[in-house]
């Protein structure tokens, strides 16, 4: 059984969510009549919850299309979008443009109202995320919006919108054995505001898996996914260090009969203020490993021995998404800023 979490009253979701980046383009080919039967396995195995966003090409029209096909298995799905306004319309996006995009989404994805609407902003230099948040807020009030929630804010941030009286129910964050930057501070603020943390990158873009144990560092990565996370092993503390976790988790995964990628996603689900994982999946290959995570229950000395490599950790340090917001370094150098046109 995969378990459920309550973000909000009356509203509750899988606890693994079926994440909708790797589906979008930049990660290879896409069979469309494949992706559809597979996302009704996905509902069937009980994981009911779909992540996609506005800025994800083509994903939320074919979840559209997953439910008119399937209208049954569409009744049981939450759908969980991202409103994401383009770097250089920060300064000018106004309330029409914002109903605009919310009204294209509920087009794209075939629905009445939007179960989630998670809000990122790509530059606080451009202090109008509060008035942006506010106008989510007035669309939720007409009843386009099911609930808020935002994506890759800092502890500061989430504040202003929070206190400047945006009902937010969940902060979708990068959060991983590699990447604890939500711990602490933005942790401890979310489960005393009861925010839920949605939680991306659990294994790494699949770094964090069998198929990368005992293999050398790549040097010829094109998927969008992977550049990414590579670059996070690197704050982590490099190659070999990150070589010394696969082996720990390994032999935690053969205590327990399961492999890396359910070990390094169950640790992340343990912990107290984390709502959900998000698992980036294009296919059913590793639904069997999935719908295992709900009967996994890590030992204390499973995750002492797991801890012990991550306390050797150089980072990554700093807020949240703080070094993918510096555009000039590595990591945000390959975003991508103005995929939201019409």
């Amino acid at each position: 059984m995969i378990p459920t979490s309550t973000l909000a009253p009356g509203y509750s979701i899988s606890r693994i969510i079926k994440g909708g980046w790797h589906l979008a383009g930049g990660h290879g080919s896409i069979d469309r009549a494949q992706a559809l039967r597979d996302m009704a396995a996905f509902v069937e195995a009980g994981i009911t919850t779909f992540d996609c966003a506005d800025i994800y090409t083509g994903v939320e029209e074919l979840i559209g299309e997953f439910r008119a096909q399937y209208p049954s298995l569409a009744q049981q799905v939450q759908i969980h979008t991202k409103f994401v306004p383009d770097l250089d319309r920060l300064s000018i996006v106004g309330p029409l443009e914002v109903e605009a995009i919310i009204d294209r989404s509920l087009q794209r994805l075939r629905v009445e109202r939007l179960d989630l609407v998670q809000f990122h902003w790509w530059d606080y230099a451009v202090p109008r995320h509060v008035e942006i948040a506010l106008v989510l807020e007035r669309l939720q009030r007409a009843g386009k919006i099911g609930h808020i929630g935002l994506t890759n804010f800092d502890l500061e941030h989430l504040r202003h919108i929070v206190e400047g009286g945006v009902p937010v129910v969940s902060h979708q964050v990068q959060y991983s054995l590699l990447d604890e930057r939500p711990s602490g501070a933005m942790a401890e603020y979310c489960a005393a505001t009861g925010i839920g943390l949605l939680c991306y990158g659990t294994v790494a873009g699949g770094f964090l898996s069998n198929a990368w144990l005992g293999r050398p560092s790549p040097t010829d990565l094109v998927n969008r996914s992977l550049i990414k996370y590579r670059l996070i092993i690197e704050e982590f503390g490099g190659w070999p260090l990150f070589q010394q976790l696969l082996e720990v988790l390994q032999r935690v995964a053969l205590r327990h009969g399961v492999d890396i990628a359910s070990v390094a996603t169950r640790m992340v689900l343990d912990r107290p203020e984390v709502a959900a994982a998000i698992v980036g999946a294009t296919n059913t290959a590793h639904l069997p490993q999935h719908r295992t995570l709900g009967g996994l229950m890590l030992s204390s000395e499973d995750a002492r021995d797991i801890n012990a490599i991550c306390a050797q950790r150089r980072g990554p340090s700093g807020e949240v998404y703080a070094l993918e917001r510096d555009r000039d370094g590595p990591h945000g150098r390959i975003m991508k800023y103005t995929l939201n046109r019409a």
